[in-house]
């Protein structure tokens, strides 16, 4: 236990200043009370589709959503390209994180080529265009801050992606195809 004790300080206004910092069970058990009312529960998404299924996104791409955070503009996502796929020209407005799960993939304006186990981080800026050359394709895991903007050949803007966007996306599918909407998804 650790206790600090201000001096008493004299003066017209003679008062004890004390100062507790304490490190012990019962400080930590206030704390707890204050996790258990105030924070978010833990979640836990599944690795079956039944929780968060692969949404077509366009030809030989699926994007598995598994976080939407609309206070931050934030979303976590598995992205699945199958062999010969790509997401198409792209520039990211907020920082990107990206582990490799299967297979590889590429951005053609680049010389490293990620894979299982590779880690990537995007800063935001650059515009980039994704391809998976690997026979089975790739599956990677994307948490992603703020706008995605698909671009043309002339950087010209076609096409810009946001947290609501990407809820968009799953609600939409879930509702055309009876799947009932995971609320874990939100944190």
């Amino acid at each position: 236990m650790l206790d600090l004790v201000a001096s008493k300080r004299s003066g017209p206004e003679e008062h004890m200043s004390i100062i507790e910092a304490r490190s012990n069970a019962a400080a930590r058990g206030d704390l707890d009370a204050v996790v258990r009312e105030y924070a978010f529960p833990d979640v836990h998404i599944g690795a079956g589709e039944d929780e968060s299924p692969y949404v077509p996104f366009k030809e030989n791409v699926f994007i598995r959503h598994l976080a939407f955070d609309v206070t931050h503009n934030m979303y976590a996502n598995i992205l699945w390209v199958k062999k010969n796929g790509s997401l198409g020209r792209h520039r990211h407005r907020g920082r990107i994180f990206a582990c490799t799960l299967e297979g590889s993939w590429r951005y053609l304006e680049y010389d490293w080529v990620a894979r299982p186990g590779s880690y990537v981080l995007e800063s935001p800026g650059a515009v980039h265009t994704l391809v998976s050359d690997d026979p089975n394709g790739m599956k990677t895991m994307f948490f992603l801050n703020g706008s995605l903007e698909f671009v043309d050949d002339n950087d010209n803007l076609v096409e810009t992606l946001d947290v609501f966007w990407f809820i968009d996306h799953y609600v939409s599918y879930c509702r055309e195809h009876g799947l009932e909407i995971n609320k874990k998804l939100w944190v």
